[in-house]
């Protein structure tokens, strides 16, 4: 098994292990917790199959053009993995954690199966790569897309980019606190992502530093 396919069975494992053991409130506040992002992922989702579906699956999965979904390519946040355990039944947990265990020898993402990705919240990382192509082909004959486009990404930072608290970050702080450690714990680890919260807290900004 490689040192990806690891880590992202050891992240499941610890997401399932945790969520397991709360008790059904606890559980409860954790669905009110990310009920915005998922609202957000919804917008996004609907946009991406109404603008970029026929290109993407032309350029993707037809003609293996874009360098989308390669082979242990993507970044996984242990958020991720949180959520979309959280979300999905353990059938789906199930799927993901046997790809995981057969040796990948393709050249596409260990969780890209016949019909698609296995998560059913995909990482954030992949709902939001557009190939420049993608982006030229599309952006070019709809404006408005663009801008649409843009309102989207600025709505993800709002959860992944911790300048202030966010929810990605405040995940992996209630695994930490429950004694849970994970190599994809990027916003306890990454000095890029240390970095951006020690320059927020330098700036005052409020709620930073708590973890």
């Amino acid at each position: 098994m490689s040192a990806y396919n690891r880590e992202q069975l050891e992240a499941i494992g610890l997401a399932r292990k945790y969520l397991r053991t709360r008790l059904s409130s606890e559980l409860s506040r954790l669905r009110r917790r990310i009920r915005n992002y998922l609202r957000f992922r919804k917008d996004t989702d609907r946009f991406l199959q109404h603008h970029f579906s026929e290109v993407c699956t032309h350029k993707c999965y037809q003609d293996r053009h874009s360098a989308c979904c390669g082979r242990e390519g993507i970044t996984t946040f242990f958020a991720d993995v949180v959520i979309n355990v959280l979300v999905s039944s353990n059938e789906e947990v199930d799927r993901l954690v046997q790809a995981l265990q057969v040796p990948n020898s393709g050249l596409k993402c260990v969780y890209l199966g016949d019909s698609g990705c296995l998560w059913r919240i995909k990482p954030i990382v992949c709902e939001m790569f557009l190939c420049k192509d993608a982006k030229k082909t599309v952006f070019e004959k709809a404006p408005n897309a663009h801008r649409r486009w843009q309102r989207l990404r600025w709505r993800e930072k709002r959860y992944t980019w911790p300048d202030r608290p966010v929810l990605f970050d405040d995940l992996e702080t209630v695994f930490i606190r429950a004694g849970y450690v994970s190599n994809l714990m990027y916003f306890h680890n990454s000095p890029g992502l240390l970095k951006v919260k020690g320059q927020a807290m330098r700036d005052g900004k409020p709620g930073l530093g708590k973890s």
